[in-house]
């Protein structure tokens, strides 16, 4: 199977505007995401809107294809960047442009995904350990994942699913395995093609995750699960955190 990796990169945000061409350690978060998958799949281009984010990708050698401004979600970006970059993959794989600590055993798990043929969309989970305490479990901006005995999923939630009744909450985390969403999704082309012609379904703009119009669509989401924890860049603060992070790293080697 040929895989391609695409990765959005909106200049505009409103939590850290130009967040794609912000430096970690010398580089463009944009470059760092770019390089860290360049050598795992078929093939990687970005899907931007904007210029200055064109002319930067072009600059480290990068390729890039602008996209219109209009689109809801990155899986529409997707979409439009993989009809202009041309035919011929049987999976699209959407990369978040601000995880710059993504890991090639990331991307190979949610290959493996694919090794079923019936699978149609597959995302990834990381297990929440108690160590990482009540607090992350119920962080609204960590969605949860019900996963079924297939390795499909049930429910995408920002709730903290399943309840876990008659138990305290500090139990809950030792009672029970409770996986966290990591925003990493594949998609057969033809189906690619399907759900970004799907109207918003009402569980989505309840929870505003667009994997819930799949679901309520009846498109099933194949689970890879990952121990892998990345650090995604939402602020100047998560900069900051993720440069550090970097430094740590350089060190060790």
């Amino acid at each position: 199977m040929k895989f391609i990796g695409i990765i959005p990169a909106r200049y505009a945000s409103t939590r850290f505007p130009a967040k794609p061409l912000a430096l970690l350690g010398g580089k463009p978060v944009i470059q760092r995401v770019y390089e860290q998958v360049c050598n795992v799949l078929d093939d990687v281009c970005v899907a931007t809107d904007d210029e200055r984010i064109e002319t930067a990708v072009k600059a480290f050698g990068g390729k890039v294809v602008m996209t219109s401004p209009n689109h809801k979600s990155g899986t529409d970006r997707c979409c439009e960047a993989y009809h202009k970059v041309g035919k011929g993959f049987d999976v699209v794989v959407n990369i978040q442009g601000d995880e710059p600590f993504i890991q090639p055993s990331q991307l190979e798990a949610i290959k493996a995904c694919f090794d079923a043929p019936d699978t149609q969309i597959a995302t990834l989970v990381k297990p929440f350990t108690p160590a990482d305490g009540w607090d992350a479990l119920e962080n609204v901006n960590s969605p949860k994942v019900v996963i079924g005995k297939n390795g499909n999923a049930l429910y995408f939630s920002r709730s903290i699913i399943p309840y876990m009744r008659n138990k305290d909450k500090a139990e809950w985390l030792a009672g029970h395995t409770y996986y966290k969403h990591i925003g990493l999704y594949a998609y057969r082309a033809s189906v690619l093609e399907e759900i970004t012609a799907l109207p918003q379904s009402s569980l989505e703009l309840a929870e505003s995750l667009e994997q819930l119009r799949w679901l309520e669509n009846g498109y099933t989401v194949k689970v890879g699960i990952s121990e892998v924890e990345t650090i995604g860049i939402d602020t100047p603060q998560d900069l900051a955190r993720a440069e550090k992070f970097l430094q740590e790293q350089i060190m060790k080697e």
